[in-house]
């Protein structure tokens, strides 16, 4: 079986090296964001890399030899031209417990939203996180998680999963679940921008503050955010469970 991954972050290393490692017998394909630690390990075990700088070209020319494709941490929405490539399709690994919080920052729309969270395995169509679903799994959050402790969790409860499911994804030993849509959540990347404004002057649940605080409380990452005159401030915050 020839297989395409696209690949990015730790996420995406990891799914290499254990598609690699296991599944020797299959021909690969990478597709990564850039020359990195993922391209590196796939030239260490002889498989085809490709950079997204000059994906379309290569890819294109490859049609009916790929029997699936992985979307693995993939950052970007692909086109439904990339999608007809792959004999059986692509399938995508995301962070979130679908259909709760299709789109950008699950992890953070969770707490906010108090939705569930968990991560899911699903077949790509031409919608955004709105294919059938193929694997799932719940992750449990209290007061003490943040929008990283959040992502962090997803991002070893994706790989497990992968792990687990992928036997029977390569042998098309799943059913596909259609999802129901109408109870779902969706947001865009610029959304979370405007939500993370703290007004001054505006009532808040206690509740709704917290969650909103913690939800945008990611070390390396822009946090919630005020004015004050011409100053402009940012706020982290630490919650921590009182042992009795």
């Amino acid at each position: 079986m020839k297989i395409i991954v696209f690949a990015d972050g730790i996420v995406g290393y990891e799914i290499t090296k254990f598609l690699f490692q296991q599944y020797q017998t299959d021909t690969f394909i990478v597709v990564t964001t850039s020359n990195n630690e993922i391209s590196a390990l796939a030239k260490k075990f002889l498989v085809s890399t490709f950079s997204i700088d000059i994906l379309n070209p290569q890819v294109t020319q490859i049609q009916e030899k790929v029997d699936l494709g992985i979307l693995a941490w993939w950052p970007r929405i692909i086109t439904s031209d990339l999608i007809k490539i792959s004999k059986h399709g692509f399938i995508n690994l995301h962070p979130s417990l679908l259909p709760n919080n299709r789109g950008k920052h699950p992890n953070f729309w969770a707490i906010v939203e108090e939705n569930p969270f968990g991560v899911s395995i699903h077949k790509v169509d031409e919608g955004i996180d709105t294919g059938p679903i193929i694997a799932q799994e719940r992750i449990e959050y209290d007061w003490v998680d943040t929008g990283e402790t959040l992502y962090k969790k997803a991002q070893r409860e994706i790989v497990n999963l992968f792990k687990k499911t992928y036997p029977a994804i390569a042998n098309g030993e799943y059913i596909p679940q259609n999802q129901d849509l109408s109870s779902g959540t969706f947001h865009i990347a610029s959304e979370i921008e405007l939500a993370s404004e703290i007004k001054l002057n505006q009532h808040y649940r206690a509740k709704d503050l917290l969650n909103l605080l913690r939800a945008r409380t990611f070390a390396g990452n822009p946090a919630c955010w005020f004015e004050d005159g011409e100053s402009k401030y940012e706020i982290t915050i630490n919650i921590s469970k009182i042992l009795r």
